[in-house]
């Protein structure tokens, strides 16, 4: 049975890893969790990024068959912050990140952005740029274990005006790396101390962001990666 993807971005979440989120979606019908915390472990990372009004404190990803009950599931991911915000997305999977098993913490760092199209780059020219042609320039500038990308489909709860006014959510990405990559931009990069090969691949990461509007108004939020079923 095909299931659709939902990805939710919470502030003041109150215990995500605990098991009132993960029986109440489970009960929805769920077939998937995974849970993404802003927690101590990646409380140095030097990549942080807000456009949103707060930073998010997590993130909740959910895979919902066609007969799970959606309505039950949004709820119960709202019921667990003070705020939510989310989208149904489509999903694609460049590198496939390490498995865990249930209840584990993948190892490493997740960073998770979320990103918005420019009001003035038509849609078909920003997902050209964004999936096919940057997709090989962040797997072969940075030292990524794992890479998936969200494109939103459709924002399935209210808007809240957090955005500061710079336009809808239009992709959530999460790229992971070796943990050594929370504060160490070699090990980020994966340039074994290389300073000419770091500048180079810095200036070609750069330039490929900036070509579908992600050198600006995105959020990066470093976090610590569940999979709870």
């Amino acid at each position: 049975m095909a299931s659709a993807k939902f990805v939710f971005a919470l502030w003041g979440a109150r215990d995500p890893l605990g098991p009132a989120l993960t029986e109440a979606c489970r009960a929805a019908g769920a077939r998937g969790l995974q849970v993404n915390v802003a927690d101590a472990a990646v409380a140095s990372a030097m990549l942080r990024l807000s456009t949103f009004d707060r930073p998010i404190d997590a993130v909740v990803c959910l895979l919902l068959p066609d007969d799970g009950d959606r309505d039950a599931m949004i709820a119960a991911v709202r019921a667990s912050a003070d705020r939510c915000e989310g989208w149904l997305v489509e999903e694609r999977v460049p590198l496939e990140p390490p498995a865990t098993e249930p209840g584990e913490r993948t190892p490493g760092l997740a960073n998770i952005a979320f990103l918005r199209r420019p009001a003035d780059q038509h849609y078909d020219e920003w997902l050209e740029c964004w999936q096919v042609r940057h997709t090989r320039v962040a797997i072969e500038t940075q030292a990524t274990v794992g890479y998936v990308q969200n494109r939103v489909i459709e924002r399935v709860t209210p808007d809240d005006g957090g955005g500061a006014g710079v336009g809808e959510v239009a992709a959530i990405v999460e790229e992971q790396f070796p943990i050594d990559a929370l504060a160490d931009p070699h090990a980020f990069y994966g340039t074994g101390g290389d300073t000419a090969e770091l500048t180079e691949r810095v200036a070609r990461m750069m330039a490929s962001v900036a070509t579908f509007g992600a050198a600006r108004d995105l959020d990066v939020v470093p976090t610590s990666r569940h999979r709870r079923f």
